[in-house]
Parts: structure tokens; C-alpha cells; sequence
């Protein structure tokens, strides 16, 4: 795949990210902030914070939450995690929800 094409891919799954976010912040206990490409969600309590970023040499978006990495592709459905068939904003709501209720 071009780099272009994973570019233009990556920018727009990651400003849905965003606009997502950005609504649910407010009262989803948690705060996003926007730098160099990449996005970061920053909880107070429990403290925590996750990173997303694209990964134009791998063609993967990456996100780096609650100790592990999650890496997705690239397939016609959108960014993918292979492991669990889930898209980018599904799997990070999931993230962030599964953050805001560990006990």
C-alpha cells in the first residue's frame, strides 16, 4: 500500500476518533488532547493515560492503553485489531470504558 493512501486512511480515522471523543469528554471522565499527529486520552481517576498514533512505516494505527499495545490494520472495514475483529472507535470506547470501571 502507498503511503498516501494510508495517510489519507489514517488522518480520517483518526479526526472520527477525535470528534468522538472530543463529544463524550465532558461527562466521560476523561480528557483528549491533540499533538503531532497523535492523540491522547488522559484520565484522572483511576489515573491513566492512552495514546493513539498512526504508524505510517508499519501502516497501522497503534494504541498504547492500560499496559498493552494494540496494533490495527488497515482492511476495507476501516483500522482492524485482527484479534478481536474490532474497528478504531469501537475498541477504543471499550478501552476506555473497561479504564473507568477496573476495580
Amino acid at each position: 500500500m502507498e503511503e498516501g493512501v494510508f495517510r489519507r486512511a489514517a488522518d480520517a480515522a483518526m479526526e472520527e476518533l477525535k470528534q468522538t471523543l472530543f463529544d463524550a469528554e465532558g461527562d466521560g471522565g476523561f480528557e483528549v488532547e491533540e499533538q503531532a499527529g497523535a492523540l491522547y486520552v488522559v484520565f484522572e481517576k483511576p489515573a491513566g493515560k492512552f495514546v493513539i498514533t498512526p504508524n505510517a512505516p508499519v501502516r497501522q494505527i497503534w494504541i498504547s492503553a492500560r499496559n498493552t499495545s494494540f496494533k490495527l490494520d488497515l482492511t476495507t472495514e476501516g483500522f482492524v485489531l485482527a484479534k478481536t475483529g474490532e474497528t478504531l472507535v469501537p475498541l477504543v470506547e471499550r478501552l476506555i470504558d473497561d479504564h473507568l470501571h477496573y476495580r
